[in-house]
């Protein structure tokens, strides 16, 4: 089993910045991939960033790309998504997913790909 718990949400005027985390327990962290989903009011839950569980690879949605960043620290079990230039439609609760990789290079974009989920964390940007 793994635990994922996010934090770092919060309200936020437009092109401001934000850090959100995820910290991990339960499993050995270094052999999860991780990504970040978003799900907006009314919308499907949307694929936002992934990174391979090496942290060699990273994938970003095109919406996002350019502006944030998915980066990980396996001393500290933890993931990070760096989130800049900030847009109201950014706005959404935002989870944090983890599935056990053989591979050490590989990302999934599919929601159904991962097998662990945290609580979320809602960002909220105004304009």
């Amino acid at each position: 089993q793994v635990q994922l718990v996010e934090s770092g949400g919060r309200l936020v005027q437009a092109g401001g910045s934000l850090r959100l985390s995820c910290a991990a327990s339960g499993r050995t962290f270094s052999i999860l991939t991780v990504g970040w989903f978003r799900q907006a009011a009314g919308k499907e839950r949307e694929f936002v960033a992934g990174i391979s569980r090496s942290g060699g690879a990273t994938y970003y949605a095109d919406s996002v790309k350019g502006r944030f960043t998915i980066s990980r620290d396996n001393a500290k079990n933890t993931v990070y998504l760096q989130m800049n230039s900030l847009k109201t439609e950014d706005t959404a609760v935002y989870y944090c997913a983890a599935v056990v990789s053989g591979t050490s290079s590989i990302i999934y974009t599919r929601a159904g790909s991962y097998d662990y989920w945290g609580q979320g964390t809602q960002v909220t940007v105004s304009s």
